[in-house]
């Protein structure tokens, strides 16, 4: 019987991408300079298969930077390479997103705790002097991390806060970053739900996003949800300009967004037991 149970697990699992495939055949509406519906796509390695955050440096196209949802490891490689590197960071538990800011590279756990380790170390495999943040950031669900150079802010979003209504606000709390690793609060911002909501032409959702980065040739901000299946484009304000849904037959669990330095888009999807994970890449177009 549990032969057949497996059996019948797959075979309903294969029918529905099969299904999504074959259906979901419409174009989707992108944002300015992009085609979501024409991605470049490259594969991840198994081990690579929960692929959650990415992240550039300096927006370095030649190194993406990533880490798993399990392993608290962060891999290093150009995107199409078939073999990665990886450095440990933590212990093994839930980790959402990476960052690197400065010389220091980053990730979040999703209980909101900060593992910061320099660069140059990571990339020797010599990680013992990581230091581990918490108690910096409210009871909650984290999935989102994002450094902008431009400014040494970092930014966590939080997927589901215990002090929010996510059919209300979402929230984003920045910091500043020292050579050292010390980690310093800078402010809090909010997301309106309610004008996801109308643009969605819904009264009203619940809000879980999954990734943030920022556009910085247009200054707007990509919050992507991999529940809710959009993309949201905000201001620099975090005022909500426009919602793209997103077709789940291309997107089938997008965790991570990031840009390089030539603008280009890059979405990671996390894989399962039939299909590995991925990475996706959007060329801008002026």
């Amino acid at each position: 019987m549990k032969k057949i149970r497996v059996f019948l697990t797959t075979f309903f699992a294969l029918f529905s991408v099969l299904v999504i495939s074959c259906t979901d055949k419409k174009n989707y509406a992108s944002p300015p300079g992009y085609d979501l519906n024409k991605p470049v796509k490259y594969n991840m390695p198994e081990r690579l298969t929960e692929i959650s955050g990415i992240a550039f440096h300096n927006g370095n196209a030649d190194t993406l930077y990533a880490e798993d949802d399990e392993e608290g490891r962060v891999y290093y490689f150009k995107p199409g390479d078939k073999e990665v590197s990886h450095s440990e960071l933590g212990k093994g538990g839930d980790y959402e997103d990476i960052a690197v800011l400065g010389n220091q590279v980053i990730i979040l756990r999703s209980d909101g705790v900060l593992f910061v380790c320099p660069l140059a170390r990571l990339k020797t495999g010599m990680t013992g002097s990581v230091q581990k943040w918490d108690n910096i950031l409210p009871q909650g669900e984290y999935e989102g991390l994002y450094a902008d150079e431009k400014t040494n802010q970092l930014y966590a979003l939080c997927k589901h806060c215990s002090n929010e209504k996510t059919s209300k606000e979402c929230s984003i709390y920045s910091f500043t970053l020292t050579a050292n690793g010390a980690i310093k609060s800078t402010g809090k911002s909010a997301i309106d739900v309610q004008d996801i909501a109308a643009k969605l032409g819904q009264g009203k959702i619940s809000f879980h996003p999954s990734a943030l980065a920022k556009n910085q040739q247009t200054n707007e901000w990509y919050v992507l949800s991999s529940v809710n299946k959009i993309l949201v484009i905000t201001d620099s304000s975090w005022k909500v300009k426009a919602v793209y849904p997103l077709n789940p037959g291309v997107f089938m669990q997008p965790e991570g967004i990031a840009f390089d330095g030539n603008n280009t888009l890059y979405i990671s999807n996390e894989g399962d037991k039939i299909a590995s994970g991925n990475v996706l890449r959007f060329s801008y177009k002026k």
